[in-house]
């Protein structure tokens, strides 16, 4: 099921997109999760960028936490400030926090999340779950 309320309060302000939803944590639903988020970013300019964050984050959720248990989820939520920013969470259900360190010279993961986003973080806690979430600026602009 999709959710998206909009709301604003400013004829030249377009209103804010508040999109969710919660997927079965399974390796072929981080690929659900990009195309349902895809159609609500629909004309998006950074709309490539969040939907590489998104596969990330929730790539994690599936391989990394207690989500990957028999009958776990993620939940995906992005607030869609036109001309403004996407912020950008997955949310699991916890376990340990591990960052694996890679030797390839290449990125992964959360350094790709970082080169991206204007900001991100992590939030919560190994019982109650993890919320990564990434800020990506409209003009598309990373922290680099």
């Amino acid at each position: 099921m999709v959710d998206i309320v909009s709301h604003g309060n400013s004829a030249t302000t377009p209103p804010v997109q508040m999109w969710c939803r919660e997927f079965p944590s399974r390796p072929e639903q981080v690929g659900q999760a990009r195309r349902s988020l895809a159609s609500a970013l629909d004309g998006c300019p950074v709309a490539d960028e969040t939907i590489l964050c998104l596969s990330e984050l929730a790539t994690n959720a599936v391989l990394h936490s207690d989500s990957r248990a028999p009958g776990g989820t993620f939940t995906v939520r992005a607030e869609i400030a036109p001309g403004d920013h996407i912020h950008l969470e997955v949310q699991d259900q916890g376990g340990p926090w591990r960052e694996y360190p890679h030797d390839d010279g290449r990125p992964h993961g959360l350094a790709i999340v970082r080169g991206l986003a204007a900001d991100s973080g992590t939030d919560g806690n190994e019982m109650t779950g993890w919320i990564v979430w990434a800020r990506i600026d409209w003009s598309g602009r990373g922290p680099g």
